[in-house]
């Protein structure tokens, strides 16, 4: 499965760091982005992780997208 983000889509709300602090992270302007990376897209396994799935239910504008 791919997870993106978008982060035009992105208000920097804070809820995405919130539920999955090990995943997502800000710029300095609050911006999304991944932790430790400047990608934005990364693979995960179909057995999501139950941060990242909270992270991409709870984000309001849906800069988190997830296919399979």
């Amino acid at each position: 499965m791919l997870c993106k983000i978008i982060p035009k889509k992105c208000i920097a709300c804070g809820l995405c760091q919130i539920k999955a602090p090990e995943i997502f992270d800000y710029y300095d302007d609050g911006i999304v982005k991944l932790v430790d990376s400047e990608e934005k897209e990364f693979l995960v396994s179909d057995d999501l992780p139950t941060d990242l799935l909270e992270a991409y239910r709870a984000c309001p504008t849906r800069a988190i997208e997830l296919k399979k």
